[in-house]
């Protein structure tokens, strides 16, 4: 069996929240990276999963001039249901790119 791995990315994320991935199946998330662009300044990040109502995976976290965050760590995985939106968001405007990578599904 294959299993069909995806990238989602997002690039100059800001102040509004966007969705970078919206679940049409029963994925599985095996990497965040939250990537600090900005050009002078420390960043405030969010991560959640919207689903009738917002499930944090991290509310409001640093990430230093030049930084970045993994959200998956130790082979931890998420595993999103159909319509499941993941959603990130900045406090600073066109500062954040984000990747996430997961298998889309099984195949044979």
């Amino acid at each position: 069996m294959a299993q069909d791995f995806i990238n989602y990315k997002d690039s100059a994320t800001g102040t509004t929240p966007v969705v970078v991935h919206t679940a049409n199946s029963n994925d599985t998330v095996i990497s965040i990276r939250l990537a600090n662009i900005h050009a002078s300044s420390a960043i405030s990040v969010s991560c959640y999963i919207t689903n009738g109502s917002n499930y944090y995976l991290i509310k409001n976290a640093p990430i230093p001039l030049g930084g970045s965050l993994e959200l998956i760590d130790g082979g931890s995985k998420i595993v999103l249901i159909s319509s499941d939106a993941l959603t990130v968001v900045s406090d600073l405007a066109a500062s954040l790119d984000s990747v996430v990578s997961a298998v889309d599904a099984i195949s044979a």
